[in-house]
C-alpha cells in the first residue's frame, strides 16, 4: 500500500512520514520509506544511523533503461518520459524485490530501508526544475506491484506543488499534515479542492495541537477529513535536536496518545484496498495530457503509442 504525506513547510509532514514508516517497521511490516522532498531530510528525521544508496535522480536514463525491459513501444530511454505506463515486457517490481534498481538504489536509515531523490547539485541550479528529479519516483510507483501488508511511504514536496505531475495519483492514501493554523487550513483546502477533480482519497493529521481550542479549531475547518491528530511532543523535539536514541524501539518512549495516532493512521491505510483499474486509468490519463502538452514534441513521437491497450494492471513481476 503506497501512502503520501503532504502539508504547508514546517508542518511536519517529515517527521510524520519519518514516525509512521518507524512504526510500520517496527511491527515488523515490510516498508520503504521514498524522501520524494526538496529538502532532503527524511534520512535525518528516521534517526541517526544511515548507510546511504546513489539517488534516484542522478541515475534516471539507467532507471528507465531497466524499467522498460522488452517493452516494444518503447523506443529508447529519451522517448521514456516520467508518465509512461508500463505495458507487456516493462519489468515489474516488488517492494524491496530481488532486483538490479533496489540493490543499487536502497540504503538504511534509523532501522528503516529508504530511497531518496536526490538534492539539486551544481548543474540543476537555475535550469532544471524538482520535478525532474522525481520523475524517478514517479517512474518507480508506475512499475511497482505492491499488495496488503507492504508499504511504500513518500515524503512529499510542500504545499500543492505536488500538483505539478501526476505523482499526486499514484498513492492509495495521502495523509494531509495540518497545523492548527489559518496557513495549515488553506494548503488543507486547497489540496481537497485539487484531489477531488480525480476521487483521490485523502485524510488530515492535525500536528503540534497544544490544547482543546487547537483541536476544536481543526474540528471546525477540516470536519470529517480529520482523521487523527498528534500533540505537542517534547519527545519528538528531543529526536530533532539528536536527544533521543535512534532505532525502532525509541518510539516506546513517545508520549501514548502519539502512538496511538500512528495505530489510526495505519488502520486507515489498511482498511482501504488496492483499486488497480483507478491508479491505472490516472497514470494512462496523465500520461496522455503529458504526450499531449509537451513530450510529443519534444521525442517527435506520438507517445500515445506507448499506451498497452492489452497490458493487465497489478500484474505478477519475476521473482515475485
Amino acid at each position: 500500500m503506497r501512502v503520501a504525506f503532504v502539508g504547508k513547510g514546517g508542518s511536519g509532514k517529515t517527521t510524520l512520514s519519518a514516525l509512521f514508516s518507524r512504526h510500520l517497521a517496527r511491527s515488523g511490516a515490510p516498508v520503504l520509506a521514498i524522501d520524494g522532498d526538496i529538502n532532503q531530510h527524511l534520512a535525518e528525521a528516521l534517526g541517526d544511523e544511515e548507510k546511504s544508496a546513489p539517488a534516484l535522480g542522478e541515475h534516471l536514463a539507467e532507471i528507465k533503461d531497466f524499467l522498460r525491459g522488452t517493452n516494444p513501444r518503447i523506443t529508447s530511454r529519451e522517448a521514456m518520459i516520467k508518465t509512461t505506463p508500463p505495458g507487456r515486457g516493462s519489468r515489474l517490481l516488488r517492494p524491496l524485490g530481488d532486483d538490479e534498481l533496489h540493490a543499487r538504489h536502497v540504503g538504511r536509515a534509523g532501522g528503516v530501508p529508504l530511497m531518496v531523490t536526490g538534492e539539486f547539485d551544481e548543474s540543476d541550479l537555475g535550469v532544471a526544475c524538482y520535478h525532474s528529479k522525481l520523475s524517478a519516483v514517479e517512474l518507480y510507483l508506475g512499475h511497482l506491484v505492491d499488495g496488503p501488508g507492504e508499504y511504500v511511504v513518500v515524503d512529499m514536496t510542500a504545499g500543492a506543488d505536488a500538483f505539478a505531475s501526476g505523482l499526486f495519483t499514484r498513492f492509495d492514501l495521502t495523509f494531509l499534515v495540518a497545523e492548527p493554523t489559518r496557513k495549515g487550513v488553506s494548503v488543507y483546502r486547497q489540496y481537497r479542492d485539487h484531489a477531488e477533480q480525480f476521487g483521490i482519497r485523502i485524510a488530515v493529521i492535525g500536528n503540534k495541537v497544544t490544547c482543546e481550542d487547537d483541536l476544536l479549531y481543526l474540528k471546525e475547518q477540516v470536519g470529517d477529513d480529520l482523521l487523527a491528530h498528534l500533540v505537542q511532543s517534547p519527545w519528538i523535539r528531543a529526536a530533532e535536536q539528536g536527544r533521543t536514541e535512534a532505532g525502532l524501539d525509541a518510539l516506546d518512549s513517545l508520549e501514548p496518545h502519539n502512538r496511538h495516532a500512528l495505530t489510526i493512521l495505519r488502520e486507515a491505510v489498511d482498511s482501504h484496498p488496492r483499486d488497480w483499474d483507478r491508479l491505472h486509468r490516472h497514470a494512462v490519463e496523465f500520461h496522455l495530457r503529458n504526450a499531449r502538452a509537451w513530450a510529443d514534441a519534444r521525442t517527435g513521437e506520438d507517445l500515445a503509442a506507448q499506451v498497452d491497450p492489452e497490458y493487465v494492471p497489478g500484474g505478477t513481476p519475476p521473482n515475485a
